[in-house]
């Protein structure tokens, strides 16, 4: 990644790290569910509001690491509007980002569009540590979509 696009990308998660957007509860939500990092200590409720399977609203509450809260953020853009099952793959192809393996376990090239604000995320590969950090919010959408109430760790 050139200096210029890790500037960039750094910028905008120290911005949506510090100014998280989609910050509230919703009322009327449809899912509910709790997500925690232990190693970390991040902790997310997520809150979506589903008709149709449309998503809504989407907000999320807690605390964190800049990464946690800049991915909750990125996720709460990301999502609104989109259907379940777009929103299931932009989860996958999240996890792809971060990680550089899809789920069969093959290496991925770096992602598609370089311009995908998702792939600001994407350095955090480099610290194996900080990629629970990141995921978080993401597998805490996954499984409130599936409507699974235990609250999400990522041990």
């Amino acid at each position: 990644m050139n200096p210029e696009l890790r500037e960039l990308y750094q910028a905008l998660i120290i911005d949506h790290g510090r100014n998280p957007r989609a910050f509230h509860t919703i009322d009327g939500y449809t899912h509910k569910l709790e997500g925690h990092n232990p190693l970390c200590g991040d902790h997310i409720t997520l809150y979506m509001k589903v008709e149709d399977d449309v998503i809504q609203e989407i907000g999320f509450t807690g605390a964190g690491c800049a990464i946690s809260m800049a991915s909750a953020s990125l996720m709460s853009e990301a999502l609104k509007g989109k259907t379940l099952e777009y929103a299931e793959s932009l989860q996958q192809h999240f996890q792809e980002i971060v990680t550089g393996v899809n789920d069969s376990g093959k290496q991925t090239v770096t992602t598609s569009v370089e311009s995908d604000k998702l792939n600001a995320l994407s350095g955090v590969r480099e610290f194996p540590s900080r990629i629970k950090c990141a995921t978080l919010p993401w597998h805490t959408f996954k499984h409130a979509i599936h409507d699974n109430s235990e609250p999400v760790t990522t041990e």
